[in-house]
């Protein structure tokens, strides 16, 4: 009965036998999308091929994969061609690549490009507006999934490098449908509390289990936190749109860690070599003040401080000397001026300052009396012929020959008289107190003023007429 019993090995020997055997696997013809990619160091490629519905391992060998003509990525849409077959190691089908023909880019590629420009135009990725980390931070926030490698590595290392920082998870979904919408609400909650640095991400995986880190709402809430977001999504070649637009991209949670905080070892290092050094400055500047201290101490003039005294003294004594010598001087030369001076001959004949010009004074006297005495006699003469004219003796010829010029300039005033041009039948025309020469002047209904012999005419101009 125990005979009817299989082994694993057995089983997937049977299955690979069925596989190898069928002609129908042996040349397959597949196409669909490039998952989980990975390049060996020997040279071989290993992937996952899909579609909307279902997926197969893939691997192609050195041998083949050197012949590929270009370098497979994730989300890129490829056609193959090869054997489908049992790896006997896992038990599961898998399809042995021989040949690999681009097609294209997949839809989640596709939808990644077109975001990132659109946040790109958008300056959600400008350097300007990162943040720097704090080296030294209180708190640190964690958003990511509470079970799982990536938090155990990122407490980790934070407690060893930093163990003085406050850690608070804000636990989060990180793959599935509803995965974006967590964590952009995980980042909005974190906000409310006070944090220095908040590190955002999760362990590696495939394309689609990595996608919610490149769905828009994740990637606005990172741009809206005040609070600097370190991202850490999956492995070093993995970069998602969070990454571009955090403060600071880490290649792995771990990193992400060591980002956050700087090792407590290194700052107390530094402390005690800062310590260390401080102790010897001061212990320089105290040696060189105290023998700057001793040196004066014992200093000629610190032991006798009268010496110092005395010196100034004795440069006091020279000065009030030189003072007083000055003074003298200045007073004896001028004792010898005011002697000069009251032995002086002016001052002795004040006299003589103003009987030259008492003299002078005269002599105008005598010229001034002299030509008026010439202007009366000139006057005086003029008197006498005037006296004896023919008008002096005869003043009426005088007034009839001015009453003639009189009644002449009066002859010629009445005829410029504009009384009496008016008396002839004229007028003068007004208009806001200015004389009307030209019809030109005048408008309908314009208010105007007639001067008349006898009297003004107030009139409104009904028509006027030109020649």
């Amino acid at each position: 009965m125990q005979n009817n019993y299989l082994t694993i090995t057995q089983l997937s020997k049977y299955l690979k036998y069925k596989f190898d055997s069928d002609i129908n696997l042996q040349t397959v013809y597949l196409k669909g999308e490039i998952s989980n990619f990975k390049a060996h160091t020997r040279g071989h490629y290993y992937f996952t091929l899909k579609d909307e519905n279902s997926r197969i391992n893939a691997v192609m060998f050195q041998s083949n994969a050197s012949k590929c003509k270009f370098m497979p990525v994730d989300g890129m849409k490829v056609m193959v061609t090869g054997k489908v077959s049992v790896y006997e190691a896992n038990g599961g089908y898998q399809i042995y690549v021989s040949d690999m023909l681009e097609d294209g880019v997949g839809n989640l590629y596709i939808a990644y490009e077109q975001l990132k420009k659109k946040l790109e135009s958008e300056g959600l990725f400008d350097n300007s507006r990162k943040r720097k980390i704090v080296r030294m931070p209180r708190k640190i926030g964690i958003v990511t999934a509470p079970t799982g490698a990536a938090i155990r590595d990122i407490l980790t290392t934070i407690k060893r490098r930093y163990p003085i920082a406050t850690t608070i998870l804000f636990p989060a979904l990180v793959q599935g449908e509803y995965a974006a919408e967590d964590i952009a609400k995980k980042i909005n909650m974190a906000q409310e509390y006070d944090l220095d640095t908040l590190i955002v991400g999760r362990g590696g995986g495939s394309i689609e289990d990595l996608w919610p880190f490149n769905e828009e709402v994740v990637a606005r809430a990172i741009y809206n936190s005040r609070i600097p977001v370190i991202s850490a999504v999956g492995h070093e070649v993995d970069f998602t749109i969070a990454d571009f637009v955090a403060d600071l991209r880490a290649p792995t949670p771990t990193a992400a860690a060591e980002l956050a905080a700087v090792d407590i070892n290194t700052v107390l290092e530094y402390l005690n070599t800062a310590k260390s050094r401080s102790y010897n400055a001061i212990n320089n500047i105290i040696g060189r003040d105290k023998k700057m201290l001793d040196n004066i101490v014992s200093s000629y003039v610190f032991k006798k401080p009268s010496n110092v005294y005395e010196a100034w003294e004795q440069k006091l004594d020279m000065l009030i000397d030189r003072a007083n010598n000055s003074i003298n001087k200045i007073i004896e030369l001028n004792r010898v001026r005011l002697f000069k001076f009251s032995e002086s001959y002016v001052l002795n004949n004040p006299k003589m300052l103003y009987l030259p010009k008492l003299e002078y004074l005269k002599t105008l006297y005598s010229r001034v009396n002299k030509e008026i005495n010439i202007i009366l006699s000139d006057n005086r003469n003029r008197l006498f012929k005037c006296s004896g004219s023919y008008v002096l003796n005869n003043p009426s010829v005088l007034y009839k020959f001015n009453k003639q010029k009189l009644n002449s300039i009066i002859s010629k005033l009445e005829v410029l008289n504009p009384l009496n041009t008016l008396a002839r039948g004229y007028s003068i025309i007004r208009k806001d107190n200015k004389v009307i020469s030209s019809i030109k002047s005048i408008k309908i209904n314009d208010q105007i003023i007639v001067n008349l012999k006898d009297g003004d005419l107030y009139t409104k101009v009904m028509k006027v007429s030109e020649e």
